[in-house]
């Protein structure tokens, strides 16, 4: 048995980490309506066929380089970062799309599990006003496998996000 086997064994929801994170935020009582499934759900359209829900209700936490600093970007599941917006936002010279390493060293988690807070390390996180178009939104809980639901003003909050428009528009 892996570790990886032994802590999904150990605690069938979110991550022991985020779990933590949540407790630490006052918003413990989140783990129950951790949802985890026997698939992974790595990208936002796996997460939305798994839920039954409109793709833009996922919630993805994704992690950007912004002149070598990594930074924390939260977009509807139905769209794309605009990485020429998120340059201009943070008045950096360049933004790309941080390595795999560089995610789970910066965050603790791996992509496809990665939450919107309850991180390795503090980053800067923008959050696309999009979410906000919904009720209630769903993210990573720190593995593959597993969402939790939230109001998105509480999720940006949480996350110490700064709402920004960042969202790819067709041209």
């Amino acid at each position: 048995m892996t570790t990886t086997d032994a802590t999904d064994a150990e605690n069938p929801g979110a991550h022991p980490r985020f779990a933590e994170a949540l407790r630490e935020l006052g918003i413990g009582d989140l783990v129950p309506q951790v949802r985890r499934f026997p698939e992974a759900t790595r990208t936002a359209a796996e997460a939305a066929a798994a839920l039954g829900c409109e793709l833009s209700q996922i919630c993805k936490s994704l992690i950007f380089a912004a002149d070598g600093v990594p930074v924390l970007v939260l977009m509807d599941g139905a769209s794309r970062v605009d990485l020429e917006l998120v340059r201009k936002e943070l008045g950096a010279d360049k933004v790309t799309r941080a390595r795999a390493d560089v995610v789970r060293e910066t965050t603790g988690y791996a992509i496809g599990g990665v939450p919107p807070f309850g991180h390795r390390t503090r980053t800067r996180v923008l959050a696309d006003r999009s979410l906000l178009a919904h009720d209630v939104v769903w993210a990573a809980a720190g593995t593959p496998y597993t969402v939790f639901p939230m109001a998105p003003r509480d999720l940006v909050a949480h996350a110490g996000a700064t709402l920004v428009d960042v969202r790819e528009h067709a041209a």
